[in-house]
């Protein structure tokens, strides 16, 4: 599955596609200026969203599509990144763009620190460990003895980031611009990351750990290097998601969490960039409109019950899966392949042959 969307993640990652693409996303907010929808502003707090969780796909994919390693529990990545930028925010009182490469650089250093261990720890093994993860840190955030910092489970409320008056944006399309160039520059990292020899060892080792070795890969750094940068990237995505939602808690960060940023990679795509901005798409698109589903469910056919937002996610989700088993990346290079193939074949068929008057069967000539 990887393979089929290397192609993507390598050679277009930052063609000339993807550079009218993000052109495009930096001209939504501009929209704004020509219309007065009341709801404009929620539509921008969904595109933050959205590029706050494809940063997040971003750093899993990294790990599982490029490294080959397995993580349920990069919600407590994400966790730690936000906390670190409210700390920052409330008691130090530091900018808000400052905060985030803070964020990046404690999330990578627990990151790091982690894939010491995960090391001894492959497939279902190193699932289970980075859930147990999951899992702890919600809980930890809690603990008593941090809680003058953390809030406890009340948490931490942050006041939003006011844009200077010459830039005559509101506050929703300032943040969906801060969200979009930290966006820009993850993706540009990981794109010439990949593209270098550290980059490609981190695929080899993806492939075959064992062949990578013997060709002189040291594994074992490389392996908790990219745990470290995936995390590090990972925390920039909470960071942000502190400054533009204003508030953490403890119980932001479920497992609910990590299993949608592994359904947003599944989505997306493995191994592919351009996949992680679709798993982030989804992630909020399929979410908010599961609820508006279950609730068009219930008065149109008259329910006693609500229809769970999950059912429905859950089977949109499985619907997707069936059409698109290697993800929507997946799907698209595999139609492009399938449709060049048939101009190959239709351009290299042999031409036919007919027999023309006066010659025999066995002396034909090419058809015209």
């Amino acid at each position: 599955m990887a393979a089929i969307v290397n192609g993507w993640a390598m050679k277009k990652g930052f063609g000339l596609v993807a550079i009218i693409f993000w052109i495009v996303l930096a001209l939504l907010p501009m929209v704004g200026l020509i219309t007065e929808d009341p709801s404009f502003e929620y539509y921008m707090f969904m595109g933050q969203s959205m590029l706050i969780y494809a940063i997040a796909v971003l750093g899993l994919n990294l790990l599982i599509g490029f490294n080959g390693q397995i993580s349920l529990g990069h919600s407590a990545f994400f966790a730690l990144g936000a906390y670190t930028a409210a700390i920052l925010m409330t008691f130090g009182g530091w900018p808000f763009w400052a905060t985030l490469p803070v964020a990046g650089a404690v999330c990578f250093g627990a990151g790091f620190l982690f894939g010491f261990p995960a090391l001894k720890l492959e497939g279902h093994y190193l699932a289970l460990a980075t859930f147990t993860l999951a899992i702890a840190v919600p809980q930890l955030l809690k603990y008593k003895p941090i809680a003058p910092w953390t809030g406890g489970v009340g948490g931490v409320l942050l006041d939003k980031p006011e844009p200077p008056e010459w830039l005559g944006l509101s506050v929703d399309q300032y943040l969906y611009y801060l969200c979009l160039i930290v966006a820009i520059l993850m993706f540009w990292l990981v794109f010439n990351l990949l593209r270098s020899r550290s980059g490609l060892a981190m695929m080899a080792i993806r492939d075959h750990a064992m062949a990578a070795g013997t060709m002189g890969v040291d594994t074992a750094l490389y392996k908790t290097v990219t745990f470290g940068i995936s995390a590090g990237i990972t925390g920039v995505a909470g960071g942000l998601s502190a400054i533009t939602i204003a508030y953490v808690a403890p119980d932001s960060f479920t497992l609910q969490l990590a299993i949608s940023f592994l359904v947003g990679l599944v989505v997306g795509g493995l191994a592919s960039l351009p996949g992680c901005l679709i798993g982030g798409a989804f992630i909020v698109l399929v979410q908010n409109s599961a609820q508006s589903i279950s609730d068009w469910m219930k008065t149109t056919f008259a329910l006693r019950y609500d229809v769970p937002a999950w059912a429905i996610y859950g089977v949109l989700l499985l619907l997707l899966m069936y059409v698109m088993p290697t993800g929507v990346m997946g799907g698209i290079t595999a139609l492009r392949q399938k449709i060049s193939g048939r101009r190959t074949t239709r351009v290299n068929a042999p031409s036919s042959t007919v027999v023309r008057p006066g010659k025999t069967a066995g002396e034909t000539t090419p058809a015209a």
